[in-house]
């Protein structure tokens, strides 16, 4: 557990209440921590021509808010064309 002991739970089923996979993630607030060149290798990935945001998250457990984030903030310190 973490050093705060909370855990996120994600239930992936129906809504008739059976459960085919229970995920917990551990740790201080379940999120994953991408270094710099983790989140400039999925942007350039999102960026290649014919990718599909939604896609490029999805493959990454990432969403596409967060793409759409990570490209916005590296445009700003001149990382990424307008």
């Amino acid at each position: 557990m973490g050093l705060d002991s909370k855990k996120d739970v994600h239930l992936d089923g129906s809504s008739a209440g059976s459960v085919s996979r229970l995920e917990v993630l551990e740790g201080p607030s379940g999120r994953r921590v991408r270094s710099e060149a983790e989140r400039a290798r999925i942007v350039a990935e999102s960026l290649l021509p014919g990718a599909q945001v939604s896609e490029v998250a999805r493959k990454h457990g990432a969403t596409r808010w967060q793409i759409y984030d990570w490209r916005r903030r590296f445009r700003q310190r001149g990382m990424l064309p307008p």
